[in-house]
């Protein structure tokens, strides 16, 4: 009976610190689970009363009993000076400054996306845009795509009917526009286009700019100096550039626009296969075949035409090697542009 109170005792002490010290409401909800809980101390030692002699038992009985409700009226007590301290102690501080707001950012790609379309409408080019679902007729047939041309399984896209897809380019902007009106036409067309692929350098939605002028007297040379800007004034004005013989089917003559690799300057590297030269966008002039959908003379009127992606400029200008970078949503990455 002697060591069943002096650990009775013990308890109770160590208790009544605990309770006293506790700063506030959580840590004394742990104090009264470690010392009257189900598992606490105080309800562990009095199972032990059933080990001491028949006659000490109530005696062991009645101490125990008064421990606890002691303990109880010390947590009552503790609990509600705790209470009373919060409701006094303001919870928020108005002379404070306020707490300033992160500032966001537009997305690198929209970013990207901006400076390409100024430079444009700088030279003139009006921006127009169409819907993301298309007709197979606009998609591809009216640029001089047939069905079962080689050329769709290089714009393989996600179909809703057998008629109305996702489309894969922006050209169809360009076919609605020359339908609506005769020529001069200058704009450009940028917007998401959809194509199924999916590797560190595509992706199955992403964006475009395309742009068309046609008139009278349009020539290869306009196309190039026109090209030639852009380059310039996007990447630097000292950066060399190539047009590479190509084939679209809606372009004839066409030509792949090339830079001067950003990594190694020309040496050759990994990022341009050795070549010095990176792909940057599709061109070429117009195919009198389109102008007969749109009911334009390819005697009287000539034009030209070009592509690029987006992601793939913003990708070259800061040094960005896998475009699902761009979608992952990652605030580390996003923040540094």
């Amino acid at each position: 009976m002697g060591d069943f109170r002096e650990e009775l005792e013990r308890t109770r002490k160590e208790a009544l610190e605990a309770i006293e010290s506790a700063e506030d409401l959580v840590h004394l909800e742990e104090v009264r689970v470690r010392f009257l809980g189900r598992k606490g101390r105080l309800p562990l030692l009095l199972r032990t009363i059933r080990d001491l002699d028949p006659t000490e038992r109530p005696s062991a009985g009645q101490l125990g009993n008064a421990i606890r409700e002691e303990l109880e009226a010390a947590l009552g007590k503790r609990k509600l000076e705790l209470e009373k301290g919060r409701l006094e102690r303001p919870s928020v501080d108005v002379t404070l400054p306020g707490r300033p707001l992160p500032r966001g950012s537009l997305h690198v790609v929209t970013q990207t996306l901006e400076d390409i379309l100024s430079i444009f409408v700088s030279m003139g080019y009006t921006v127009v845009s169409g819907p993301e679902v298309e007709l197979d007729y606009y998609n591809f047939e009216a640029l001089n795509i047939p069905k079962d041309h080689p050329a769709r399984d290089m714009q393989d896209t996600f179909y809703i009917s057998d008629q109305v897809v996702l489309r894969t380019h922006t050209s169809p902007v360009q076919v609605r526009t020359m339908e609506k009106g005769p020529p001069p036409v200058q704009i450009v067309c940028p917007g998401k286009v959809y194509r199924h692929d999916s590797d560190p350098t595509h992706s199955p939605m992403f964006h475009q700019v395309e742009g068309l002028v046609v008139d009278k007297g349009i020539t290869f040379a306009d196309l190039k100096g026109t090209l030639t800007v852009f380059v310039e004034r996007i990447f630097g004005p000292s950066t060399p550039l190539r047009f590479r013989p190509s084939f679209f089917p809606f372009t004839e003559p066409s030509a792949e626009v090339d830079i001067q690799c950003v990594l190694c300057r020309g040496s050759g590297c990994a990022l341009c296969g050795q070549s010095g030269w990176l792909e940057i966008l599709g061109s070429g002039m117009v195919d009198p075949a389109v102008f007969g959908f749109v009911d334009y003379d390819p005697e009287v009127y000539s034009g030209f035409a070009f592509g690029l992606g987006v992601e793939r400029i913003a990708m070259l200008r800061h040094g960005i090697e896998d475009i699902r970078l761009f979608y992952e949503n990652d605030l580390r990455f996003l923040m540094q542009f």
